[in-house]
């Protein structure tokens, strides 16, 4: 050990800089070997750093992706000195859809099948929710730039609490409800997608790609009251991408008391994503919102059935991702 006196860079060799620390640490603290106790710790941060990166790295990404679409709009807004007639967001919502579809195909190959299924008029898009909605903001992207079609859609109020996020809703004019304002926006002959699994459905939903609906069926409601049809949409290795730590309890106890997302994400992995659109399931006068919501989660049950190999393996869905071919159903 050094003297009391004696300087960390004293003698031929200094001493490394996490030394002289530990050195001056234990002679403050009055423990003895400090530095053993600190190199332990080192190693163990080491260790654990895998598992660390897994579950931060989710939180990190999309809070630097949405955030900084947050001040690509606000920006957009500022050049608008607040101008809120007419359609001011077209271009703030190309520039960040083209940013959106670009990540979608450099960081997981994506893919949209079954355009064909959506027709020139409105429509109800029902996804099945991942744990992370970016698969349905890839899909509005590339519907946005390929077909010049504009969806908008229905999330939870919790959205428009987090900070930063009210510009983002205003700009893509996402909807909370009622089912008035959802009817009104189809008979304006726009595009609406929702996920009737919502949040519920995002975090314990797991590999089996297990539908979690429980009895909603208002959005079966909305498209019998605006005579649009519904098309069930489906992504590919969407819970793959990013999963959840869902099968905890108490964590779901804690969700249904305060219903917000407190449970724990992990991956952000560069899977194969391929988002199936299903075949339109027509309006029909004659049918009642219980016997279209079982006729809508039965055809996109039957889409994942199809698309999906379940339970779903995340090792697999990497080497999909890097396949040139889609295999043949």
């Amino acid at each position: 050990m050094i003297g009391g006196n004696e300087s960390c860079t004293a003698g031929p060799i200094s001493l490394s800089y996490l030394t002289c620390v530990a050195h001056l640490l234990g002679e403050w603290t009055g423990v003895e070997h400090l530095e053993d106790y600190l190199g332990y710790t080192v190693y163990l941060l080491w260790l654990l750093l895998p598992l660390a990166i897994a579950f931060i790295y989710p939180g990190i990404f999309f809070l630097i992706f949405i955030y900084s679409s947050v001040i690509i709009l606000h920006i957009h807004k500022r050049k608008l000195n607040g101008e809120k007639s007419g359609n001011v967001w077209d271009g703030a919502r190309k520039i960040l859809t083209t940013l959106w579809d670009g990540h979608a195909r450099i960081w997981h190959g994506y893919e949209v099948h079954g355009n064909e299924n959506i027709p020139e008029g409105p429509a109800l898009l029902v996804f099945y929710h991942g744990a992370c909605p970016a698969d349905i903001i890839y899909f509005i992207s590339r519907l946005l730039l390929e077909k010049k079609r504009f969806c908008c859609l229905v999330a939870d109020h919790f959205v428009s609490k987090i900070p930063g996020f009210k510009i983002t809703v205003e700009a893509f004019e996402v909807l909370h409800g009622p089912k008035e304002a959802c009817v009104n926006a189809l008979k304006k002959g726009y595009l609406l997608g929702i996920s009737p699994g919502g949040v519920r459905e995002a975090l314990f939903s797991d590999e089996t790609y297990v539908i979690i609906w429980g009895s909603r069926k208002g959005f079966a409601q909305v498209a019998i009251d605006a005579k649009v049809p519904i098309i069930p949409v489906f992504t590919q290795n969407v819970r793959e991408g990013i999963r959840t730590v869902g099968k905890i309890k108490i964590l779901r106890k804690l969700y249904e008391c305060i219903r917000l997302p407190v449970v724990p994400m992990y991956g952000g992995f560069p899977v194969k994503l391929r988002t199936f659109v299903g075949e339109p399931i027509p309006y029909d006068p004659n049918i009642t919102a219980e016997e279209l919501t079982a006729k809508t989660k039965a055809a996109l049950q039957a889409l994942i059935e199809k698309h999906q190999k379940i339970p779903g393996n995340i090792c697999r869905a990497l080497m999909e991702r890097f396949q040139t071919r889609q295999k043949e159903d």
